[in-house]
């Protein structure tokens, strides 16, 4: 870390590790920013821009690494909703913080070759504290994603979007669980049905996420549609291929936001009785 001192200001120079989903953002020239959420261990800045993801999460390690985070090694700076920021050419300046991206972390790392007929299918596709428990889209989507009907499972994603309150409402990180499940299962298991399903689900629930959601969500939905999650929901995922046992990692889960992790959870559910379906295990 380097501190700078001028007349007007004094600027605390330091580096940090970026997803590389931020990184079309971040390397693109540089584009005003402003924050669109801060907490004690991060903020949410909202770029003015096209690309995508358009919200890039600056957090200290004591925050959930989310797959459109930076993460730096020193503290925030005291920062409220509404504050101007920037974003480009590698640099994040915010506040009296400049930072510098440095490295760079996989929020997708692929499995390795799995059989379908060995994919855990234990964990509750309702589970308690669902936020969306019982709901008849939520039902929808399983169903149809199990048989591969397409025209149910766009039909039941048109009705998430944006279903629930919060700054992640419940039916996106359903959504969100279930593409990531299904691309990166369905790839590991060679089940070419599954990744088409999430092609075509990933098409449906980013063509309008912008003006159906909040901004944070439809940057997570565009980074859940190209299989980008959270080290929580990458760590189910692996236990579920692996065979191993489940409830630590959906324990760690289920403890992200007041009900997201468990939403992210019943999406993955669902996205792991569809791979299994689709490639006939039994």
């Amino acid at each position: 870390m380097t501190v700078s001192t001028s007349a007007r200001r004094t600027r605390v120079h330091v580096t940090g590790a970026a997803s590389t989903a931020v990184r079309p953002v971040l390397e693109s020239q540089r584009r005003p920013a402003r924050v669109l959420a801060a907490f004690p261990a991060g903020v949410y800045l909202e770029v003015r821009t096209d690309l995508e993801p358009s919200v890039i999460a600056v957090i200290t390690g004591e925050a959930t690494r989310l797959p459109n985070s930076v993460l730096l090694s020193g503290p925030l700076p005291h920062l409220t909703v509404g504050d101007d920021a920037s974003v480009g050419d590698r640099t994040i300046e915010l506040g009296p913080l400049s930072l510098s991206v440095r490295r760079w972390w996989d929020p997708a790392p692929p499995l390795g070759r799995i059989d379908p007929a060995r994919l855990e299918d234990d964990l509750p596709k309702d589970p308690p504290g669902a936020g969306l428990a019982g709901n008849g889209a939520v039902d929808m989507l399983a169903s149809s994603c199990a048989k591969g009907w397409l025209l149910g499972a766009v039909t039941a994603a048109e009705q998430l979007v944006g279903l629930g309150p919060g700054l992640t409402p419940s039916g996106d990180d359903v959504l969100a669980g279930l593409l990531v499940t299904l691309r990166h299962l369905g790839a590991a298991a060679a089940c070419d049905r599954a990744v088409w399903l999430a092609d075509w689900l990933a098409a449906t629930v980013t063509f309008d996420a912008r003006t159906r959601t909040t901004p944070l969500s439809a940057t997570l939905l565009h980074c859940a549609a190209r299989g980008e999650a959270s080290p929580e929901v990458t760590a189910v995922l692996r236990a579920v291929a692996g065979g191993s046992p489940t409830e630590p990692a959906l324990r760690r889960l289920h403890r992200l936001g007041h009900t997201s992790g468990t939403d992210l959870a019943q999406g993955i559910a669902i996205g792991v009785a569809a791979v299994r379906s689709l490639s006939g295990a039994r």
